[in-house]
């Protein structure tokens, strides 16, 4: 009995350590910058900020700083939140009794005062800076790092596959898909992956000659290194790794600059075409994952070290970034729709309007939450 408590302490142990501890460097990387873009963007404006915390529920920690403003870290370390001067929640939802019974000087310093212009400024700022978070990223990755990469050659054609009915043969190096120049085999990887059931046109350097040929990858359930199951375009091919095959590139700052802003371009594109397919029945809504899923691949990414799990951070920050962009209230994306109606307006909506807006959103956030936790506790339950 002692030893199965032992085994039972050592697996929590490890658990704790190998998911939990990447997982909240991670959160808090993407949650702190989020905020921070509210806060920053709120000084400049001119409205006073009550809060800013790193989770929620009970106090752990905290401090005021001069102006103010109570820096606390939380007992549910599952977000964070900025708090203005005249909310009545951390959602930013406004309190009436308060703002009707402010003096002018208060009145200058909060946020509901502030025309909608300023408003959605400090508003967009989080998203905003989810992105900038993410380019930073990758760029010091690149810069730091290098850029690796593999000649995009054809070492091996499976039978059947949409490679073999393409004409691909071994010895075979892509040079281009869709008149897009392929630097790498991760890049043609990127394209086919995203492009199953299209087909495109391949430029192939075979021997001396250049090939043209047409192929339409397949929808297949890939296993990653860690047993987690991806959908993805195929063709078919395998690519050998001798050693020397991979070259990092060195590349200068304004290059990883670049880069990086390519890299996030790409999450970002990735992300909305899958959302996207999910809305239309082309991609399947099993892959939407929440905290667990994110906590197990934290543990996962952070065996490889600390460079691939300051990556996962920037994937994850666009992630957040898009997520709070989108229109339902009690998001950031809610909150700007709700500025763009009263633009177009002259006034704000109704406070009857605005309330039953932010219960809707509560709604669906809270049912896209329990939806992602189901969908990691089969994914869990599964590997």
């Amino acid at each position: 009995m002692s030893e199965f408590f032992l085994h039972s302490f050592n697996t929590l142990s490890h658990g704790f350590i190998g998911y939990i501890i990447p997982f909240l460097f991670v959160l808090t990387i993407v949650v702190f910058f989020h905020e921070l873009g509210h806060f920053l963007v709120a000084r400049w404006a001119g409205v006073k900020v009550l809060t800013f915390s790193l989770g929620f529920g009970p106090e752990l920690a905290g401090f005021n700083d001069r102006h103010g403003t109570r820096w606390k870290i939380s007992a549910i370390p599952l977000g964070g939140y900025v708090k203005f001067f005249g909310d009545d929640s951390e959602a930013s939802t406004p309190s009436s009794e308060t703002l009707a019974g402010m003096t002018e000087e208060e009145r200058a310093g909060s946020f509901h005062h502030k025309k909608v212009g300023p408003r959605a400024a400090i508003v967009a700022a989080g998203p905003i800076a989810n992105f900038l978070l993410a380019i930073v990223i990758f760029t010091c990755l690149f810069t730091f790092f290098g850029k690796p990469s593999t000649t995009a050659r054809v070492d091996k054609v499976e039978v059947g596959s949409a490679a073999e009915k393409a004409g691909f043969q071994a010895g075979d190096v892509v040079t281009s898909i869709d008149g897009k120049t392929i630097g790498s085999f991760t890049d043609m990887q990127r394209i086919v992956g995203t492009r199953a059931g299209e087909q495109l046109s391949f430029t192939i350097r075979r021997g001396d000659s250049t090939v043209q040929l047409q192929g339409t990858p397949q929808l297949r359930e890939v296993k990653d290194s860690f047993g987690n199951v991806h959908r993805l375009g195929v063709l078919g091919i395998t690519r050998a790794t001798a050693p020397g095959d991979v070259v990092t590139e060195r590349v200068d700052p304004a290059t990883a600059l670049w880069l990086g802003v390519k890299e996030t371009w790409f999450v970002v594109e990735r992300t909305t075409a899958y959302i996207g397919g999910v809305f239309t029945g082309r991609e399947a809504a099993d892959q939407v994952g929440g905290p667990l899923r994110i906590a197990q691949i934290s543990g996962q990414v952070a065996t490889i070290g600390v460079a691939a799990l300051v990556h996962l951070a920037a994937v994850l920050s666009i992630s957040i970034g898009l997520l709070n962009l989108f229109p339902v209230p009690l998001l950031d994306g809610g909150h700007l729709l709700f500025y763009a109606v009263e633009a177009l307006r002259g006034r704000p909506l109704s406070e009857r309007a605005q309330e039953m807006g932010f219960r809707i959103g509560l709604g669906l956030v809270l049912m896209l939450m329990v939806f992602a936790t189901y969908n990691d506790i089969l994914h869990l339950a599964a590997s």
